[in-house]
C-alpha cells in the first residue's frame, strides 16, 4: 500500500535515521517504537505528507486515503461536538450532491437511446455503489457509536466545544478520523486523553477495522493489543520486526546479545591489527602485510549496539516517618459543581501501606476527590487525613509550579540529599534528560519534559503518602518502568488516579471505580477489576438488569446484599415471594442457558483461530527452512533466531490448540 525507500532525515550533523526501507501492508498493525527523539513522529508526517524526508521516497498510490492524529493541533471552537464530527463525512456529502444532480438530469432527459444518456446512467450507477459502499446511509449511526465509544454522552452531542477541554476536543478529532474511513490510520499517542473503557473500546475499534494502522504510543497494553508488527528507530536504523510488541521485546533482546557478541569479536579483532602494526610497523620485511592490516582496518565498519535504556535503574523513596494505620478516611463525602452531583455518599477508608487506583472516566470526579483530600477544594461530609502524613502529590499541573529561573540539574540538586545526589546524572538520564539536556533551563521546557522534571522532584522528596494524577502522561516506557519500580518497592501509602493497565497492573491491590456519582470499592488488581467488571456487564446484557455495586451472587436463588430487581416479569400485580423466586430462577437459568452458547461460540471461534496460526506458522517454518538450506544464509542470524523463536510459538500454540479442542469438546458435553 505505502512503500518507503532509502528514507534519509537529518536536523543536524547525525541523521535521524538513513537509508530506511518498509512496506506497509493492507491490515498491518504496526508499532513505531524507539526512545524519545529517536523520530517517530517525523516518520508519521513524513508518511502523510505533512514533511519532507532529507533523501529518499515515499511511494502512496492515488487512491489511498491517509488519516493522521498528531499529538497536538488546533481545534475549532464555532461547532458543536456532533456539527465538527460530522466534517468527517465531507466526501459523502460532495457526492450525494452530485448523486443529486445526476439524478435531476436523467429524469428531465428524454433521449433515453443517445450515448451520453446510457453514458450517464452507467456513471450514476458507479457512484451510487461507491455511494453505499462508504456506509452513507448508517453514517448518524456510526457516527453516534463512534462518539459514545470515545466517552461522549448523547446529551453531549448538540454542546459547544468550546465547552470541553483540550483532551475532550482530541477525542472529537480522534472520532473524525476513524468515521473517514482512511485507508491507512497514523496515531500518535492516541491515548493520552483517553480513560481505560475508551482506551479497550479504541483497541477493539482497530482491531475490526479494514485500515493499516502505525501507531506510536507508550501504554505497553494498548500497542500489544493492536499490533501484529513493530518497526523500531534505533542507531539510525528503521529495523522491521514481524511480530507483535511483547514478542519484539524478547527479539530485540536477542538481537542486541549477538550486537553485543559480533562488536566484542570486532574489538578483538581490530585490537590484534593495531598489535600487528605496532610491531612490525619499521619491520621491511613486514611491510607488505602491515600495508594490508591498515587497509583491512580501515575498511571495518564499526558495529552500532542498540541504545540500552534505563529501565535497570532502581530508584526508591527516601526514608520518612511512620504514618497513622488510616491515612485517608472517608464517611459520607459529597461534592456537588452548581446544580451537577460530582459525588456523594463516598465512605472509604485506605490503610497504610495500601497501593490504591482511581479509575473511571474523564469528568466522573477522581481528580476531585482528590482535591478534597488535599484540602484545595470545600466539600460536605467528613474526610480525615491520618497522624503524621506527609504528602507527595503529583498534579496534572504540577509542571506550572517549578522554579523556571533554574536548571534542570539545579531543580533536582536542590531537593536531592544525601548519596542519592551522586546519581543525579543517572536518574536525569533515566527519565530522558542526560546529557546537554540537564542544563536546560526550566523557562525553555515543554509541558511533557516539566512533568518528568516534577515527578522526579516527588521521587527525591520525603513521603509515606503519594498521590498521583495522571503520573504517566509524559512518560516513556524505561521511565514509567523506573517510577512503578519505585512505587513498588515504597513503604508508604499510594493513591494513582491512572488509565494505563500495564502502569497499575501489579502494582495495585485495590481499585476505586467512580461513575454515576458513586465510587465502589474492588478488590484486586486493575485486570481483576477489568474482568469482573466485563462479566458483570455482560450478565446485564441479557435479560437480568441488576442494579447492584456487586457481582451477581453465585447461587442462583439468593440475590445479592442490596440488589434490587427491576422489569424481571410484566406482571402487572405485586408478586409473591414465591412468584419472586420462581421469576429470579428462570431469568438465572434463561442467563446461565446464553452463557453456555457464548462459551461454545468463542472455544469454536478460538480453536478456528488457534488452526489457523499453526498453518500459518508451518507455512513460514517451511519458508524458513529452504532458505537455510541455502549455503549463503546458513550464518544469517537474523533467520536462524525467527526459525528458532517460529518453532517455539509453534510447539507452545500446539499445546494451546490441544487444550482449546478439549475445553470445546466440554463446553458441548
Amino acid at each position: 500500500m505505502i512503500s518507503v525507500e532509502g528514507l534519509k532525515v537529518e536536523f543536524g550533523v547525525k541523521p535521524l535515521f538513513a537509508d530506511a526501507g518498509f512496506v506497509i501492508n493492507d491490515r498491518d498493525r504496526i508499532a513505531l517504537v524507539g526512545k524519545n527523539g529517536a523520530g517517530k513522529s517525523t516518520l508519521l508526517k513524513i508518511l502523510c505528507g505533512q514533511q519532507k524526508p532529507t533523501a529518499g521516497t515515499v511511494s502512496i498510490p492515488n487512491d489511498c486515503r491517509i488519516g493522521y492524529l498528531p499529538q497536538v493541533m488546533i481545534l475549532q471552537d464555532d461547532t458543536t461536538v456532533r456539527e465538527e464530527a460530522q466534517k468527517a463525512f465531507a466526501d459523502i456529502t460532495k457526492m450525494k450532491v452530485r448523486l443529486d444532480q445526476m439524478n435531476q438530469q436523467l429524469a428531465e432527459r428524454t433521449d433515453y437511446e443517445s450515448e451520453s444518456y446510457l453514458a450517464l446512467i452507467e456513471k450514476y450507477t458507479n457512484e451510487h455503489e461507491r455511494y453505499l459502499m462508504m456506509g452513507a446511509e448508517s453514517r448518524e449511526a456510526e457516527l453516534e457509536r463512534t462518539l459514545t465509544g470515545l466517552g461522549f454522552l448523547r446529551t453531549d452531542f448538540d454542546r459547544p466545544t468550546s465547552e470541553f477541554s483540550g483532551g475532550w476536543r482530541m477525542r472529537i478529532e480522534l472520532a473524525k478520523i476513524l468515521l473517514q474511513k482512511p485507508d491507512v490510520l497514523l496515531l500518535d499517542e492516541p491515548t493520552n486523553h483517553l480513560d481505560i473503557e475508551s482506551i479497550q473500546w479504541l483497541e477493539q475499534f482497530l482491531a475490526q477495522s479494514a485500515s493499516a494502522v502505525v501507531l506510536v504510543s507508550h501504554d505497553r497494553a494498548f500497542i500489544n493489543n493492536v499490533s501484529n508488527r513493530t518497526l523500531e528507530i534505533s542507531c539510525g536504523k528503521v529495523i522491521d520486526y514481524k511480530v507483535k510488541y511483547n514478542e519484539y521485546v524478547v527479539l530485540r533482546r536477542e538481537r542486541r546479545e549477538q550486537q553485543l557478541r559480533a562488536y566484542e569479536n570486532q574489538q578483538k579483532e581490530v585490537a590484534e591489527m593495531k598489535d600487528f602494526i605496532e610491531r612490525f610497523r619499521y619491520k621491511a620485511t613486514k611491510a607488505v602485510q602491515v600495508q594490508q592490516k591498515i587497509k583491512q582496518l580501515e575498511k571495518i565498519v564499526p558495529i552500532e549496539i542498540d541504545e540500552v535504556d534505563n529501565s535497570a535503574m532502581h530508584l526508591k523513596f527516601p526514608p520518612c516517618l511512620r504514618s497513622g494505620d488510616y491515612p485517608v478516611i472517608c464517611d459520607e463525602v459529597h461534592k456537588d459543581y452548581g446544580a451537577h452531583t460530582v459525588f456523594d455518599h463516598v465512605t472509604l477508608t485506605i490503610k497504610r501501606g495500601e497501593k490504591v487506583a482511581f479509575v473511571g472516566k474523564n469528568g466522573e470526579g477522581k481528580s476531585t476527590l482528590v482535591k478534597c483530600i488535599m484540602g484545595e477544594i470545600p466539600f460536605t461530609g467528613e474526610l480525615k487525613i491520618g497522624h503524621n502524613i506527609q504528602i507527595g502529590y503529583f498534579a496534572q499541573n504540577q509542571a506550572q509550579l517549578l522554579d523556571e529561573s533554574l536548571t534542570v540539574f539545579q531543580t533536582i540538586d536542590n531537593v536531592a540529599k544525601g548519596d542519592i545526589r551522586l546519581r543525579i546524572n543517572d536518574i536525569l538520564g533515566a527519565f530522558m534528560f542526560g546529557g546537554e539536556e540537564s542544563d536546560k533551563k526550566v523557562k525553555v521546557l515543554s509541558g511533557g519534559e516539566r512533568s518528568r522534571l516534577a515527578m522526579i522532584r516527588l521521587l527525591l522528596e520525603p513521603v509515606n503518602l503519594l498521590i498521583l494524577d495522571e503520573p504517566t502522561n509524559h512518560l516513556d516506557m524505561p521511565s514509567k518502568d523506573v517510577l512503578k519500580e519505585a512505587i513498588k518497592a515504597f513503604d508508604g501509602t499510594a493513591i494513582i488516579v491512572s488509565h494505563d493497565r500495564e502502569f497499575l497492573d501489579g502494582l495495585v491491590t485495590k481499585v476505586y471505580e467512580f461513575g454515576g456519582g458513586k465510587v465502589r470499592e474492588h478488590l484486586g488488581g486493575i485486570y481483576d477489576f477489568l474482568r469482573n467488571r466485563s462479566e458483570y456487564l455482560e450478565v446485564r446484557g441479557e435479560r437480568i438488569d441488576f442494579k447492584a455495586e456487586k457481582p451477581v451472587s453465585s447461587q442462583p436463588n439468593t440475590p445479592p446484599q442490596n440488589t434490587s430487581f427491576t422489569s424481571l416479569t410484566s406482571h402487572s400485580s405485586p408478586l409473591t415471594s414465591k412468584d419472586l423466586t420462581s421469576e429470579i430462577s428462570k431469568a438465572l437459568s434463561y442467563a446461565e442457558h446464553k452463557e453456555q452458547q457464548k462459551r461454545q461460540k468463542r472455544a469454536e471461534k478460538a480453536v478456528k483461530e488457534s488452526e489457523a496460526k499453526i498453518e500459518k506458522m508451518e507455512a513460514r517454518l517451511k519458508e524458513l527452512d529452504d532458505l537455510l538450506m541455502i549455503p549463503e544464509n546458513a550464518s544469517d542470524m537474523m533467520l536462524v533466531t525467527e526459525y528458532t523463536t517460529t518453532k517455539r510459538s509453534l510447539d507452545e500454540e500446539m499445546e494451546r490448540w490441544e487444550r482449546l479442542s478439549e475445553e470445546l469438546e466440554e463446553t458441548r458435553s
